[in-house]
């Protein structure tokens, strides 16, 4: 039976590390392989992601540009106005995109209180607003 403390990788699957600093025969040796002098010569010598020498970085040279959501997009704004022209209809995001009101590309829609609606509209599938709720409730139609 094997045990944990016995198992070994592949014969020659791993290669032994260089052994620097034990002579000018071995190859790695005097300075094994760090150079002369300087912050990276020494032991635990080290600078942060970025550091130019004290120089001011590149990244606090440009200037801060700001941010564009990626999801804004996805969900567009209908106004009441707009759903004046499905009198009677069912009116889903299908529909709203048949009618051009939003962009092929949207994922989903959200009714806002922007004007005012007198027809009875039927909404599936479609956000809306707690006023503009009212509004279409109040013009006989209905919010699923």
């Amino acid at each position: 039976m094997m045990r944990l403390n016995e198992l070994k990788p592949a014969g020659g699957s791993r290669k032994d590390p260089k052994r620097v600093g034990r002579g000018a025969s071995a190859g790695q040796g005097k300075t094994a392989g760090r150079g002369v002098k300087g912050q990276k010569s020494r032991a635990g010598g080290y600078h942060k992601t970025g550091f130019e020498g004290g120089q001011m970085p590149l990244q606090r040279r440009l200037p801060k540009v700001g941010f564009r959501s990626r999801a804004a997009g996805a969900t567009v704004e209908v106004r009441l106005q707009e759903l004046s022209r499905f009198a009677g209809e069912t009116v889903d995001l299908e529909a709203l995109k048949k009618a051009r009101i939003v962009p092929r590309q949207a994922l989903a829609a959200k009714v806002i209180a922007s004007g005012n609606i007198d027809v009875e509209v039927r909404l599936t599938g479609v956000g809306t607003t707690p006023g503009a709720r009212k509004a279409i409730e109040a013009a006989g139609g209905s919010v699923t």
